[in-house]
């Protein structure tokens, strides 16, 4: 083999392997390179953990979140502003079906089960909720707390968020009444339970539950998080870890990563990243339910 035609073949050989290989040239691959995804922002505090990992772990990533609501999430992927977002759902047949016309390729991941929190100010002495009631307080027809008689104004963090759309599937898209309404984040929900005690606040349990966060410690001071029952003939229960898995919680939901483009770009670095074994214990650990986690329950009995 003459030295050109050598050289020509080692050249088309590293053209194949950058080809197939995202791990083998200079430019945006599973390890390497930047990229922006959007992000509800119920899960900010998991995402904040996860790319702080992910960067870490490879120095020559630059992965740029969006916080937004679910819908402003959607609307940047169907305007191709992002290749990648993180919702509390899949992506309907029907826009899938869409999108296929418009020849583009997009793939879903089941990540973790999550869930809503109630959340009230510490003086209050209503603790425990059934789904009929929050439901009949949803369409205003139940608007005072049983303990002091004191107006219910319930709280969410933005229109058209993930909390949002949550309860308004709770009440079948029927008119919501003018004391429930919204601030800006999860977080000025919060802070607003925290200095209202007639408040009703409806977060994502991912702002309070990992408690080896310091933030997290910091939200759950002055605020209670309400036990929920399916009816009033269940127990209540908290949205623990285990109670989200068993479904007992009620209020739970789902966390979905969807994807389009490359197989071999950043952003489908990241996802993959939260699909293994690390993503997955990250999410264990901020007390959400792991979707390829095997989960034990253990039941500890007291004497």
């Amino acid at each position: 083999m003459s030295t050109k035609t050598f050289l020509l073949f080692l050249l088309s050989t590293l053209t194949f392997l950058s080809c197939e290989n995202p791990f083998v040239y200079k430019g945006d691959s599973h390890s390497r390179g930047k990229t922006k995804i959007f992000i509800e922002e119920s899960f900010k505090p998991l995402f904040e953990t996860s790319i702080y990992t992910f960067e870490s772990q490879f120095q020559s990533a630059d992965i740029a979140p969006i916080y937004c609501t679910e819908q402003a999430a959607i609307d940047s992927f169907l305007a191709n502003k992002t290749k990648t977002l993180f919702i509390t759902r899949d992506f309907t047949k029907a826009e899938k079906e869409k999108l296929k016309k418009s020849q583009v390729e997009v793939r879903s991941e089941k990540l973790a089960d999550d869930a809503v929190a109630l959340i009230v100010h510490p003086e209050n002495k209503d603790t425990t909720i059934t789904i009929d009631r929050l439901v009949n307080i949803l369409k205003g027809k139940d608007s005072l707390w049983n303990s002091s008689k004191n107006p219910i104004d319930v709280v969410f963090d933005h229109q058209n968020s993930a909390n949002f759309i949550y309860l308004r599937k709770l009440v079948g898209n029927s008119p919501i009444p003018s004391n429930v309404f919204a601030v800006k984040s999860n977080k000025e929900v919060i802070d607003y339970v925290k200095t209202h005690k007639n408040a009703l606040g409806v977060i994502g349990v991912n702002w309070i539950s990992d408690q080896d966060d310091e933030n997290v410690l910091d939200f759950l001071e002055g605020i209670k998080v309400m036990e929920v029952a399916k009816d009033a003939s269940s127990d209540y229960f908290k949205p623990y870890q285990a109670y989200i898995y068993t479904k007992e919680y009620p209020l739970t939901r789902e966390l979905w990563s969807i994807n389009k483009g490359s197989r071999s770009g950043l952003n489908t670095g990241f996802v993959l990243f939260l699909q293994g074994e690390k993503g997955q214990l990250i999410i264990h650990k901020s007390a959400l339910v792991p979707a390829n986690t095997p989960i034990r329950m253990m039941q500890i009995k007291t004497e």
